[in-house]
C-alpha cells in the first residue's frame, strides 16, 4: 500500500475542527486545523504556536491498515478532503468546510472599508448572532448607563443593580469608570479630549458586552451629553438605558467619599467636574434617580429596583 501524507494547516485566526477519516476497518480522528482552499501543486504550511507540533506531516501508515477511496480519477479521498500523489490537500467542491479563502481571492475587495484611520478592513460574521445568545441566557443584552456628579452615588447603585440581578439568575457586567482608567484607558488624562475619548472607548466595550447579551452597567461621569449621545447611537433603538442620579452638588460634596472636592477646592486637581468643569445633565433619559439629602435619600437597593422594574416592563429580563 502507498503511504500518503497529509499536511496539517493551522489558519491565522486558530480556528480548529475535528473530521472523521474513515481507513479500512478502523476510524481515525484526525484533527484539521484552519480553512483554507487548496489548489492542486500547492504545499501550504501551518503557523501560529502549533508550527512546531505540526511541522512533521501527518502519515497515513500501512500498520494502521489505512485504506483510502479512490475518486476514480487516480487521486486518493476521504470525507471532504483529496490527496494526491503529490501530497497536496484540497477541498472538494461539496465539502461541508465554510470556503473562507474568498477574501483573499479578490472577490470581496469591494466590501473592504475605512474606519477612522484602520484601512482595508472587512467585517466578519459569525453564524452565532445576538438573537442565539440571548435565547441561551435567557434575558436580552442591554447597556444601563448610570450618569453623575463624582459622589452621587453610581458606582454603589450599580453594585446593588448586579447583586439583585444576579440573584434572578441574569448574567451581568459593570463597567466602571475608575477600574476601567487602571486598564484599557490608563493612557487617558481628564482633559476633555480625553474624556470624550475614555467615554468612546467604554462606549464601544458596552456594546460588544451588549451584543454578547450581557446586561452591562456602565457607571461614569460622563459629564457631556454629546459624548452620551453618541453612545447611544451604537446601540439598537431601546438597547441604551440612561440613568440619571440627579443629585446636587451640594449633597454629593457634603459626601465627598474619594476627598477629590477638597482637592479640587484647594486647587490640587483642575478640570474636576462640578467645580471648574461643567457637567450636563441629561435632556431625556430613561429613569431618573433623584436623590434627597436626609431621610428622603433612596438607598441603592431601592435605586436598583426602580431600575429592575423597568427592565422587566420591557422585556429585558426574558429572551
Amino acid at each position: 500500500m502507498k503511504m500518503c501524507s497529509v499536511q496539517a494547516l493551522r489558519s491565522p485566526c486558530g480556528g480548529g475542527i475535528f473530521q472523521n477519516i474513515e481507513c479500512g476497518t478502523s476510524t481515525v480522528e484526525k484533527k484539521l486545523l484552519g480553512f483554507v482552499n487548496f489548489h492542486p501543486g500547492f504545499n501550504a504550511v501551518g503557523s501560529g504556536r502549533c508550527r512546531k507540533r505540526l511541522s512533521k506531516p501527518i502519515t497515513a501508515k500501512e500498520d494502521h491498515e489505512s485504506s483510502l477511496a479512490d475518486d476514480g480519477n487516480g487521486a486518493s479521498k476521504y470525507q471532504g478532503i483529496f490527496v494526491n500523489e503529490r501530497n497536496c490537500v484540497k477541498n472538494e467542491p461539496d465539502s461541508s468546510f465554510t470556503n473562507h479563502s474568498s477574501a483573499f481571492s479578490g472577490k470581496n475587495l469591494s466590501n473592504l472599508s475605512k474606519k477612522g484611520n484602520s484601512t482595508n478592513i472587512l467585517w466578519h460574521d459569525c453564524p452565532i448572532q445576538k438573537l442565539d445568545r440571548q435565547q441561551l441566557l435567557q434575558q436580552k443584552g442591554c447597556v444601563i448607563w448610570l450618569t453623575g456628579l463624582s459622589g452621587s452615588g453610581k458606582s454603589t447603585v450599580a453594585c446593588a443593580l448586579s447583586r439583585s440581578l444576579h440573584l434572578r439568575g441574569k448574567l451581568t457586567y459593570i463597567l466602571d469608570g475608575d477600574n476601567i482608567r487602571h486598564g484599557l484607558n490608563r493612557d487617558l488624562s481628564f482633559r476633555a479630549e480625553d474624556r470624550s475619548e475614555n467615554i468612546r472607548r467604554i462606549g464601544e466595550v458596552a456594546k460588544l458586552l451588549a451584543d454578547a447579551g450581557v446586561i452591562c452597567i456602565a457607571s461614569l461621569i460622563s459629564p457631556y451629553q454629546k459624548d452620551r449621545d453618541a453612545c447611544r447611537a451604537l446601540l439598537p433603538k431601546g438597547d441604551f438605558i440612561e440613568v440619571f442620579l440627579d443629585v446636587s452638588l451640594a449633597v454629593c460634596e457634603a459626601r465627598d467619599p474619594k476627598g477629590l472636592y477638597k482637592l479640587a477646592r484647594a486647587g490640587m486637581i483642575k478640570g474636576f467636574t462640578g467645580i471648574d468643569d461643567p457637567y450636563e445633565p441629561p435632556c431625556s433619559c430613561e429613569i431618573l434617580l433623584k436623590q434627597q439629602k436626609g431621610s428622603d435619600c433612596m438607598s441603592p437597593s431601592n435605586a436598583a429596583e426602580v431600575v429592575i422594574s423597568y427592565l422587566e416592563k420591557n422585556g429585558y429580563l426574558r429572551a
